[in-house]
């Protein structure tokens, strides 16, 4: 069991770096990219918004694997 939960711990992990490196990439990306092609600041206020959400959902993901590593520690 303790096997099973170290590799979901792992996998958790890995998904809450993918998501707050594809999140802060993209974020930057369209710093660039977006006057370039003329968008407003609406749009790049969207990605703002979208970083800051794709932040948060990281920010409660690692709070469960320290949940899940305390659990797993006795």
């Amino acid at each position: 069991m303790d096997s099973d939960l170290d590799q979901h711990i792992t996998r958790k992990g890995r998904h809450v770096a993918v998501v707050i490196a594809g999140a802060a990439a993209l974020w930057l990306v369209m710093q660039v990219v977006a006057p370039l092609f003329g968008m407003s600041n609406r749009v790049l206020l969207l990605f703002d918004f979208a970083a800051l959400a794709a932040f948060i959902y990281a920010g409660a993901n690692i709070f469960q694997i320290w949940r899940l590593r305390q659990k797993n520690q006795g």
